[in-house]
């Protein structure tokens, strides 16, 4: 990103590129309304510089003479904005054509054009949110079921900047302590100051690892779960997929072998992004061909999260199906049998002795397919989720600062055992700090800023 004078006015289209009902074109900066008194037309002749906040008005953009389009104008005032600047919004038709030249006018009157997330860089720059709410902000954008968003939204209130907050007050509260101690040694470190550092310590120590117990269903908020279909071929894993998609996706054909390659989609279930993957049939290869869809299937099981494992119910288990199951690595499974509308072979009872998640389908029939979603989302959660847990962690830079602040004050603890001087503490636990401030954005380069506001697109 370029660096730019951030007194100047930005603008960009802020709606998706394409043909659309209503286009949206912002101005951020303290040049906004100026600008909008240049172009804008009111039908009683009135000025956006004149507009009362949070008011909307309908009239005309215009260069000079020429009309462009029929418009409403929202204004939002500083500091009372998305950026705590002066904020103008042009609602106009959507399409490229009116878009592009209500951009081109405003940029001719002294607007310059954002850099990607330039909007969400100055609400952070200008102290309206936090770094870690400013990166949520990608998240609800980016989501793709309800609990993504609902984490997006949650870490947009605070959620995560709170608990992080909290934590670094405990972590200044022992700094002050343990400086206190520096600044006087003559006072030396008594038993009294030992029990209570190691209190604050462990304190915060903990206030960490609850933060990142939710990181791991974090990760399946923002990125999804990812499950493989497997078993051997002609027991219907295509079809269960094509069940759990609610479409045909995969073909099915009696023939066996017919999956050559690994099918992949992303479903929701129970609010849980699930990356199902579709497999080849595991068995011994009969051709090159044959032999490599084998080994990618192989592959994909083991990057699973979850393995659906299917069977044919219609047959008795076999030495195939007993080598499969033998190959499974130690990973979440579910056992699907399939083929419950026909008469069944295998008695679930059986494999229950073998797995401890059985669940009876009929992928043509889609019979009991809710069953299985809800077997699904109980394993991935355990049937813990709730509202009220602790605040959940799903952005990769925020779960590695936070783990090793972990380790820091883990480290500090060990240090205070060992009765280990003073300043080395101090330093671990500094160290901790500066880790937290980089997550909240307390301290920050404009490296890092580039890297984050990178990923954003123009109008956000």
């Amino acid at each position: 990103m370029l660096k730019h004078d951030n007194s100047d006015t930005i603008t960009a289209i802020s709606t998706p590129a394409g043909v659309g009902g209503i286009g949206i074109v912002r101005l951020s900066g303290k040049d906004a309304l100026k600008v909008a008194d240049k172009i804008f037309c009111s039908k009683d002749g009135s000025k956006p510089s004149g507009f009362k906040t949070f008011t909307t008005h309908y009239g005309w953009i215009s260069d000079g003479d020429k009309m462009i389009d029929e418009v409403i104008l929202t204004v939002m005032r500083a500091p009372r904005s998305f950026t705590k600047e002066d904020i103008v919004e042009i609602n106009c038709h959507g399409g490229i054509i009116p878009l592009r030249a209500i951009l081109d006018l405003v940029l001719a009157c002294g607007c310059r054009l954002a850099e990607p997330g330039e909007f969400t860089k100055r609400a952070f720059l200008n102290g309206r949110i936090d770094l870690a709410q400013a990166e949520a902000v990608l998240d609800i954008i980016r989501a793709k079921t309800d609990a993504a968003l609902k984490l997006g939204v949650e870490q947009l209130k605070g959620g995560l900047s709170k608990e992080l907050n909290k934590a670094r007050e405990m972590l200044l509260d022992i700094l002050m302590l343990l400086e206190a101690n520096i600044d006087f040694p003559e006072e030396g470190i008594n038993k009294i100051d030992l029990q209570e550092y190691n209190a604050k310590l462990k304190e915060a120590e903990e206030e960490f690892k609850k933060i990142i117990a939710g990181s791991a269903r974090g990760r399946i908020y923002r990125e999804g779960v990812r499950a493989v279909i497997c078993g051997k071929p002609n027991v219907g894993k295509s079809s269960l997929l094509n069940a759990l998609l609610k479409c045909e996706r995969s073909i099915v054909t009696p023939v066996a072998g017919t999956t050559r390659d690994t099918i992949e989609e992303i479903i929701d279930i129970k609010g849980i992004p699930v990356r199902i993957m579709d497999t080849a049939g595991i068995l011994e290869p009969r051709g090159l061909v044959e032999k490599k869809a084998v080994e990618r299937s192989r592959k994909h099981i083991g990057f699973a999260d979850l393995i659906l494992v299917i069977f044919d119910g219609s047959r008795a288990l076999d030495k195939a199906d007993l080598n499969l199951i033998k190959k499974l690595p130690k990973k979440p499974v579910i056992a699907v049998i399939n083929k419950m509308d026909l008469r069944q072979k295998i008695k679930k009872e059986k494999l229950s002795q073998i797995f401890p998640r059985v669940i009876e389908v009929s992928a043509k029939k889609t019979k009991n397919i809710g069953i299985l979603e809800d077997g699904i989302a109980d394993l991935v959660y355990k049937g813990e989720v709730s509202s009220g847990e602790a605040a959940m962690v799903s952005n990769l830079r925020h779960i590695s600062a936070i783990k090793e602040a972990q380790i820091l004050i883990a480290e500090a603890r060990n240090s205070l055992d060992n009765k280990t001087p003073p300043e080395f503490i101090a330093q671990d636990v500094k160290d901790a700090l500066v880790l937290i401030d980089s997550i909240l954005g307390k301290r920050f380069s404009e490296d890092l800023l580039d890297k984050i506001f990178s990923e954003f697109c123009i109008g956000k």
